[in-house]
């Protein structure tokens, strides 16, 4: 892995939690972003040979691997554009804000030959991936109803979260993480019903509250209820699940585990947090060593670029059903952009 050459796209938020993993591998990693913090985060990890430059170009001619870490409305364009330079592309979830742009990524890098890696990084929580391990084990059965829930602060740390065109909103950029481990447990969902509550004090985006709840049915007949909560200032991240079948329960809340909490990530406004796991190997340096080795001709990592397109199907789905109040077949969105159309 140390022959890795890697261009980071982003200097936000989810680019220092990967950066320190790419540096671990021993990947020779080049930063470019537009908002004028890639020398600075550069400048960070100059030990480790980390350089930042101008141009997508420059990066591009630097690299056999991008690692796309920017707001989620630039997904598309930017994968689209690593993938037709033959690169393989690491991308950030969700892959894109609609379903036919997170299949035409899939479908180019399939073309390309190159791999598409979605960044579902809660798979590689080591209460997630034990979770996934026991339910495909057959601990409780058939997983028959699921419950999981995500809660944290409202994201103020950068405004175009706020803006559901441009990030999803809670049900696209936060609880997509809980309806993708809902579908790799129970399975291929059929149907999605939704709802979104929200409130904002004047001209405060710190009195920003939103709640989202989503309930699933699987092709096999489960049944998932997803909670999200973007809440006040003060709220400690936590998640849960509690997973049940005929032969038992599997449940977990993080706020229960010592080893479980919010870590701020570099020079970044206070209280934004990326989750993170101290007493064990961080997840994001598991998850990309889990895709360099695959790009080195090792096993396909455990997220596939269909996990993403699937994922984003689901989320969307949720959003025009928030949208209409009715249930919605997750198969039949595949083009409308309905998340700007919501305004959730």
């Amino acid at each position: 892995m140390a022959d890795l050459d890697v261009g980071l796209i982003g200097a936000g938020g989810i680019a220092r939690a990967h950066l320190p993993a790419w540096t671990a591998l021993g990947a020779r990693v080049t930063i470019l972003s537009t908002d004028g913090n890639a020398e600075q985060l550069a400048s960070q990890y100059a030990e480790f040979g980390v350089t930042a430059v101008d141009s997508l170009p420059e990066l591009l001619d630097r690299c056999t691997v991008v690692d796309v870490c920017t707001p989620t409305f630039t997904h598309h364009e930017l994968t689209l554009g690593a993938i037709a330079a033959g690169r393989h592309v690491v991308c950030e979830k969700p892959l894109a804000l609609t379903v036919a742009e997170a299949r035409e990524m899939a479908d180019a890098a399939e073309a390309a030959g190159v791999l598409l890696f979605p960044a579902h990084v809660v798979r590689y929580f080591p209460a997630y991936a034990g979770l996934a391990e026991a339910v495909a084990a057959g601990r409780v059965g058939a997983p028959a109803v699921l419950r999981l829930t995500r809660s944290g602060r409202f994201p103020v740390w950068a405004p175009w979260f706020a803006d559901p065109a441009l990030s999803g909103g809670i049900l696209v950029d936060q609880m997509i993480h809980d309806l993708d481990i809902a579908r790799l447990l129970a399975g291929d969902v059929v149907r999605v019903h939704a709802q979104v509550r929200g409130h904002r004090a004047p001209d405060s985006p710190e009195g920003a509250v939103t709640t989202g709840t989503v309930v699933l049915t699987h092709a096999s007949g489960a049944i998932s209820h997803v909670l999200g909560v973007w809440g006040p200032p003060d709220l400690p991240f936590r998640t849960t699940f509690r997973v049940a079948g005929p032969d038992g329960m599997l449940e977990h809340d993080s706020t229960a585990a010592t080893g479980f909490r919010v870590l701020a990530q570099g020079r970044r406004p206070l209280g934004e947090g990326i989750p993170g796991s101290p007493m064990t190997e961080s997840p994001y340096l598991t998850e990309l060593r889990e895709f360099a080795a695959a790009v080195s001709g090792g096993p396909a990592p455990r997220v596939s670029a269909r996990d993403g397109v699937e994922a984003v199907r689901i989320a969307v789905a949720a959003v025009e059903s928030a949208r209409t109040g009715e249930p919605v077949e997750p198969a039949g969105l595949v083009g409308p952009k309905v998340i700007e159309e919501a305004g959730l």
